[in-house]
């Protein structure tokens, strides 16, 4: 149990059904909006490994509250961002861990510091990308980071991580594992980036190309890509603020590549992604859609009428509301193609 003499800032029973864009009813037993690390420093003091749990909440963007909050939720508002540093090479960009990720992304762009653009428009913070190592239109965070600093509960440092400490992997962090994201003791406060000087476009994906298409753009800046990949994004996923989501909320699976090829020979439609090992990455969002489940609802939840793979409150839901729908549209991608579907949000 957390003891009754706790700072301040540190509010009891607080209401979290505005702080996740899932709009799930919950309340944490305790909450603080952390604005700088010297409130982590004061919460440290009591904190107590494997005794006292935290959550740490960035935007709420990948979030699924199954219920209260026994605990501590550290609402991450640490902002700031600069340029951290410059060589030969690269920008080294810093941001805050509460910044909002998609304002930062066009910050970076308006200073002409591209690398960043076909992440934009992705929901959430600066402090939660790295986490999860967000990824769209062909890139992934972990191609454009250089490190991060996190205040540790247990011991009170500031710990430094670099990439090969991150352990990224596809839609994956060393901070996913061990319960880091739940029990642990780190909490991210800010994240630098490296922003490459010697800048290619990344303009592969169809969706993509087909909007600078469109637009009569040949050979395209990075201040244009990213405007394209807002412009495909806003057409595809709906806005929290209007339909309450997450995003994409599946991983693409991979597979072996005796799998798909079994898979491409019954659905020669199947988009899939040849990956460095020799596997395959298949579109999530078609095998939900294959199975029936695009624009069907299951009670007051949804699979989105424009996108598959994006999970929709339609009104009042709960987190066993969520639970119930993600199983079915599992089992029923899993009876259709043997190929089993993954969530990408943190159950609490």
């Amino acid at each position: 149990m957390w003891p009754a003499n706790l700072p301040d800032f540190v509010e009891r029973e607080a209401d979290l059904a505005l702080r996740n864009t899932l709009a799930l009813p919950a309340r944490a037993a305790l909450y603080a909006r952390i604005t700088g690390a010297g409130q982590l420093e004061e919460l440290a003091d009591f904190y107590a490994p494997g005794d006292r749990r935290f959550f740490t909440l960035g935007g709420g963007s990948n979030l699924v509250l199954s219920g209260d909050v026994d605990g501590l939720v550290l609402h991450m508002a640490i902002c700031g961002r600069e340029l951290a540093g410059e060589d030969a090479d690269a920008w080294y960009v810093r941001a805050g861990a509460g910044e909002n990720w998609h304002d930062f992304v066009q910050w970076t762009l308006a200073q002409s510091w591209p690398g960043l653009e076909n992440l934009a428009l992705i929901p959430g913070t600066v402090g939660a990308a790295p986490i999860q190592n967000i990824g769209a239109y062909g890139l992934e965070l972990a191609e454009r980071f250089h490190a991060l600093t996190a205040f540790d509960m247990q011991t009170g440092d500031i710990v430094r991580f670099d990439r090969t400490a991150c352990c990224f992997g596809y839609r994956d962090s060393v901070f996913k594992h061990h319960g880091w994201h739940l029990d642990g003791r780190f909490v991210i406060t800010d994240v630098t980036f490296r922003l490459p000087k010697a800048w290619a476009p990344l303009t592969r994906y169809a969706d993509v190309a087909a909007e600078l298409a469109a637009r009569n753009i040949i050979t395209p800046d990075a201040r244009q890509i990213g405007d394209a990949v807002v412009a495909v994004r806003r057409r595809k996923l709906p806005d929290p603020a209007q339909i309450p989501n997450t995003g994409s909320f599946f991983h693409n699976p991979v597979v072996e590549a005796a799998i798909a090829e079994r898979l491409l020979a019954s659905h020669p439609g199947l988009p899939h992604y040849p990956q460095p090992d020799g596997r395959l990455k298949l579109a999530a969002g078609w095998l939900i859609e294959q199975a029936g489940w695009k624009g069907r609802d299951l009670g007051p939840v949804g699979m989105y009428e424009k996108q598959a793979l994006v999970l929709v409150n339609r009104g009042g839901a709960t987190g066993a509301d969520v639970v119930a729908l993600m199983k079915a549209v599992q089992r029923d991608v899993a009876e259709k193609f043997g190929v089993e579907l993954t969530p990408e949000p943190v159950f609490l």
